[in-house]
């Protein structure tokens, strides 16, 4: 119903078009394109302050350092990681072991899908949020009122793989990339626990990661000819722990800092991670799961390929109970407790509103 409902649109805005328009790219494409439909059409928030912070500010994580440095230099590395977690929600990871080949391959990959005929992206389309495999344009089309500028890929490729059969090779090398930043996120979340004063292995242990659910999500964003008018993805925080994200030298992601919304560029053969609901939930509040958007551009055609990680489907997840203890008396739990699953299916069955599904666990003070 989705596709057919966003082919209904096109085809009403450009008749003259075929009548199984179903992606951005083909409505970006089409000849002549001066404005956007009416349906595409954001008002700008006259509110709205975007900022570009200074070289260095945003917090660059060295990956090697975390888990072969000296203990000095480990220990360092996980404080910062849980003063990036804390202050920001985002951070930079470099030296993260990941292959620069890898990344260029899987962005080239995915570029394929995206061009592949209509009729035959249409085959992994999808119907429901935990189908394994989806494919489509905006968001939910079914409860939004103006859509975005953006098609995407969504597959589940852990703890089962899966990936469409089409483009030829981009199987093989989704497999091998969903390992290996699968490795990194997990590093990266020992050092998170540890930042806690946890355990390293608490949150993979609570949380059943062994098992845990790995998404992968491949963004196309078309060059628009009115980008003031139009978003790629609204803002919104991720639901799950970790999100993972490159992309390809084209920048479009801002995340919100101190109530003002900041650029963000990427270092060369870098990852950028911002944190999601559940580990603001797991940290009782400590850390903050980011709020950030995708921008569109006039000039280029962005690309980039998230890939989020959370807890096993079946995990009920909540405040750690080792963090509400302490020598000053218990502290009372902020949210309740809710299975992934079900926080997986209300997140991606609504419209992206900020963060109003972790309005629905958190528990509000008397």
């Amino acid at each position: 119903m989705a596709a057919e409902t966003a082919s209904l649109l096109l085809s009403q805005a450009f008749p003259s078009q075929p009548t199984k328009i179903t992606s951005i790219k083909t409505l970006a494409e089409s000849p002549g394109l001066t404005s956007i439909p009416a349906a595409y059409t954001f008002t700008p928030d006259l509110h709205d302050q975007v900022t570009c912070v200074p070289e260095g500010s945003i917090p660059v994580i060295d990956y090697s350092l975390l888990i072969s440095g000296t203990p000095d230099q480990r220990s360092k590395i996980v404080h910062e990681l849980g003063r990036a977690c804390q202050d920001w929600g985002f951070f930079m990871v470099v030296n993260h072991g990941v292959p620069e080949n890898l990344l260029s391959s899987i962005l080239d990959g995915c570029k394929g899908f995206f061009d592949l005929p209509e009729e035959e992206k249409q085959e992994f389309k999808g119907n429901h949020v935990l189908d394994p495999i989806r494919s489509g344009t905006s968001f939910n089309v079914s409860v939004e009122k103006a859509f975005y500028w953006r098609d995407f890929l969504k597959v589940f490729v852990h703890p089962v793989f899966y990936s469409p059969t089409k483009p030829a090779g981009l199987s093989e090398i989704s497999s091998e990339y969903s390992q290996r930043v699968r490795e990194v996120a997990r590093g990266l979340l020992k050092g998170i626990s540890e930042s806690l004063g946890l355990e390293g292995s608490y949150i993979d242990k609570a949380l059943n990661l062994e098992q845990g659910k790995q998404i992968f999500i491949a963004n196309l964003y078309p060059t628009c000819p009115q980008p003031e008018l139009a978003m790629g993805i609204p803002p919104h925080s991720d639901h799950g722990l970790l999100t993972l994200l490159i992309q390809n030298g084209i920048g479009g992601l801002q995340i919100q800092h101190k109530g003002k919304w900041v650029s963000v560029g990427a270092l060369p053969n870098s990852f950028l991670v911002n944190t999601g609901d559940h580990l603001e939930i797991l940290s009782n509040g400590r850390y903050k799961s980011v709020m950030h958007r995708a921008m569109v551009n006039s000039k280029a055609t962005r690309i980039s390929i998230a890939m989020a990680h959370g807890p096993s489907l079946d995990s009920v997840v909540s405040p750690a109970p080792e963090l509400l203890a302490s020598s000053k008396g218990n502290e009372p739990a902020a949210y309740a407790g809710m299975k992934y699953k079900d926080y997986l299916e209300l997140q991606q069955s609504n419209k992206l509103d900020g963060k109003s599904c972790l309005d629905r666990v958190r528990i509000q003070a008397v």
